[in-house]
């Protein structure tokens, strides 16, 4: 089985909100997920995303690869966890 993590979108019509999603390669965009591991919300300014890290090396450790957009968001909460690790 192919795994992906990648956005489920969720939310109203001109006010999108995003969930990060262990899911099925296979699976609907909005359909069945394995684990929910974070969530996105573009129109907040600022951090606008959450990510459960632990999680997310889980999942990456067993084969899952991320969406381009799920990767930028794993590489940006790495830095950020190593900067508050350092001070």
């Amino acid at each position: 089985m192919a795994v992906t993590i990648r956005l489920k979108r969720i939310g109203k019509k001109n006010s999108p909100a995003y969930r990060v999603v262990v899911a099925d390669a296979r699976s609907p965009r909005d359909g069945r997920f394995l684990e929910e591991v974070g969530s996105y919300s573009p129109m907040k300014a600022g951090e606008n995303f959450t990510l459960n890290l632990d999680r997310v090396n889980h999942w990456m450790h067993c084969g899952a690869k991320p969406s381009d957009t799920v990767a930028s968001f794993i590489r940006k909460a790495k830095r950020a966890a190593k900067a508050a690790a350092a001070k």
